[in-house]
């Protein structure tokens, strides 16, 4: 558990490629460098505003902290017996995505998404449950520069919460169709939204009820269930 495997084609064999990843999703690799990253979403029950869930480049035969600390060498006192050596060894992570925000999709962006959004990843956060001021439900844009993020995170589709406090729909997988168009995974809904944005308004908003499964294509800036 909590590790990244390689598995040889031919043979089915086996071995642990990183570890110490709590619960690592959507590998990927930056078309520049050809690193691997990986959101992961990390522990709960130390309070609402730890610990960060990170997106990060992984290191062959690195280790990353769980169970005996988190971003980096914070120790976590729960885990028993303790491991100096190991919480020494710990990598921290690149970019913290905040507190139980459940990142669960990255994708690597490309020319075809538009100058500002060429070079960069796109994270679908599916949201928290433990927090009384709930986090994620959206997908974000993170800037890269060199193959390494570069800025804040853009909020690229939000809208899956209503004022109320509602939940309308819970972004899980993304990926960038090669016209310059973003497919989401909501597994709420249950729906495949594909978003385009519009020249003047690059930020799609979630619509205020449950979608259908099946729709027809609406204008650029919306989303278009399949």
């Amino acid at each position: 558990r909590a590790d990244i495997l390689e598995i040889d084609r031919a043979s089915g064999a086996t071995r642990v490629f990183a570890s110490g990843l709590r619960n690592p999703n959507s590998m990927q690799w930056e078309p520049q460098t050809k690193k691997m990253w990986v959101v992961v979403n990390e522990r709960d029950e130390i309070g609402p505003n730890l610990v960060p869930d990170y997106l990060t480049s992984v290191q062959e035969n690195g280790f990353y902290g769980w169970p005996y600390s988190y971003w980096g060498q914070h120790v976590d006192p729960r885990a028993q017996p303790q491991d100096p050596k190991m919480v020494a060894a710990a990598i921290r992570p690149d970019y913290g995505l905040g507190s139980h925000v459940a990142a669960l999709g990255l994708a690597f962006s490309s020319a075809a998404m538009g100058d500002r959004f060429a070079d960069g990843v796109f994270v679908g956060e599916h949201g928290s449950w433990n927090r009384s001021k709930p986090a994620g439900y959206k997908v974000v844009f993170i800037p890269f520069r060199n193959g390494r993020p570069a800025g804040p995170p853009i909020d690229f589709v939000t809208g899956f919460q209503g004022a109320n406090g509602k939940t309308f729909g819970r972004p899980v997988g993304v990926t960038v169709d090669p016209r310059g168009a973003l497919i989401v995974a909501d597994d709420l809904s249950n729906t495949i939204w594909r978003v385009v944005p519009a020249a003047k308004q690059p930020v799609a908003e979630a619509p205020t009820r449950p979608a259908q499964p099946q729709g027809k294509q609406k204008q650029p800036g919306s989303y278009t269930p399949y």
